[in-house]
């Protein structure tokens, strides 16, 4: 990725842009309903796709250690909810999947992470910390699945006040 890619970002240090999206086809989920913890985005093109059904099935299997910092993972792309909901339930997914479908890629779009001439959001993550404020971007090539390493990387450099903890030996101390 360039340095303008990056740059398109939702910028490291910034107040994480607020948003409503359904989670289901009858319920909703604000970014500020986790306010207090840490959220990774992670913005993926859509399901079904080879790369995002793996990128999703590797997040899934590391929901255990997201939880060990204390964050919450959403995934979100422009797909509907009906279709969401039909994809998490065939990967058994353990985390909401969030449709950003109407208006099409609004919020992918205030992250800096929709494709315009493709019509859908890029493969973009985002670790924002307990207060809402964006610690770490990063862009992957669409068709690259983009791992953890980073947001492991990203959750372990927030401060126990950035992961919503008021002592400093709670939470983990180091990754291996």
């Amino acid at each position: 990725m360039t340095t303008s890619d990056l740059s398109r970002l939702a910028p490291v240090g910034a107040p994480a842009p607020d948003f409503e999206l359904h989670s289901t086809p009858d319920q909703t989920v604000q970014l500020t309903d986790f306010r207090g913890r840490p959220v990774v985005l992670a913005f993926y093109p859509a399901d079904w796709s080879p790369v995002c059904g793996d990128q999703m099935a590797l997040y899934n299997e590391m929901c255990d250690e997201f939880g060990e910092y204390n964050a919450q993972l959403l995934g979100i792309s422009v797909d509907g909810a009906w279709c969401h909901r039909a994809f998490a339930e065939a990967r058994k997914l353990r985390f909401p999947l969030l449709a950003d479908f109407e208006p099409k890629g609004d919020v992918s779009r205030r992250y800096g992470a929709y494709r315009a001439k493709d019509g859908f959001s890029e493969r973009a993550l985002f670790v924002i910390d307990a207060e809402g404020i964006v610690r770490w971007n990063y862009l992957s090539p669409v068709g690259v699945n983009p791992g953890a390493d980073g947001i492991f990387d990203a959750l372990q450099a927030l401060t126990p006040e950035q992961r919503g903890q008021t002592t400093a030996g709670s939470g983990k101390e180091q990754r291996s």
